[in-house]
């Protein structure tokens, strides 16, 4: 399970202090954050996976609050349990897709072997029909393409929550239909709790767990 409990935060260079809801996600569960542009959702996103320091406040991800690891910990936490699908895709674009699905479970020393890394990613870049892809370089792939390798990457090490920040912010209703049974496909099958974090009001249908950030700085 994942979940936030007062949650606060201040950039450096602003006044205002950014206040959050409290929610939990149960394991295998899918749970929307929604918010119109400059609402504080990235914010809380960073804050839930750990990118960010919390002003107050806590996370916990299966019991284990996140303001408590060290860097090196938190590091090797979130390779082994946190997934993220960012808004735009970065990859190193020196390496092959299939050697930057490596990367991020390298860096963090996740306990995933080589040889299970190696079979992981033959498996996803074929499921997500990649596998054409496996040696190109991201600058020869599709739009649509980098945001099926984004999905990979954040699941190849079959995490315990899976983010995303908006995946369907820049879709067509089809298009956006697709990503979201395709994220929704994957969380499930690796067991992992999905959140969402957006402003696109045509995902509230499929998410009755939700919260909707609104007046969160004072």
């Amino acid at each position: 399970m994942i979940a936030s409990c007062d949650l606060t935060f201040k950039y450096h260079n602003s006044e205002q202090e950014l206040v959050f809801p409290d929610f939990n996600c149960p394991n295998g569960g899918r749970f929307l954050i929604l918010g119109d542009s400059g609402s504080g959702k990235t914010t809380m996103l960073h804050l839930m996976c750990g990118l960010l320091n919390a002003r107050t406040g806590k996370v916990e991800i299966n019991g284990v609050n996140l303001q408590s690891l060290g860097t090196k910990n938190l590091d090797h936490f979130r390779g082994k349990n946190i997934g993220v699908i960012f808004q735009k895709a970065h990859f190193v674009q020196s390496l092959t897709i299939k050697e930057n699905l490596y990367l991020p479970s390298m860096l963090t020393k996740s306990a995933i072997t080589s040889g299970e890394l190696n079979v992981r990613s033959d498996e996803l870049l074929v499921r997500l029909r990649l596998d054409h892809k496996a040696n190109s370089l991201p600058r020869d792939l599709s739009m649509g393409e980098q945001q099926r390798a984004s999905i990979a990457r954040a699941i190849i090490h079959k995490p315990k929550v899976i983010f995303a920040d908006e995946p369907t912010s820049a879709l067509d209703d089809k298009s956006t239909e697709a990503v979201m049974s395709l994220l929704e496909e994957e969380a499930q099958l690796v067991g992992a709790s999905l959140i969402i974090v957006t402003h696109d009001q045509r995902l509230k249908s499929r998410y009755s767990d939700r919260v909707e950030l609104k007046s969160i700085a004072r």
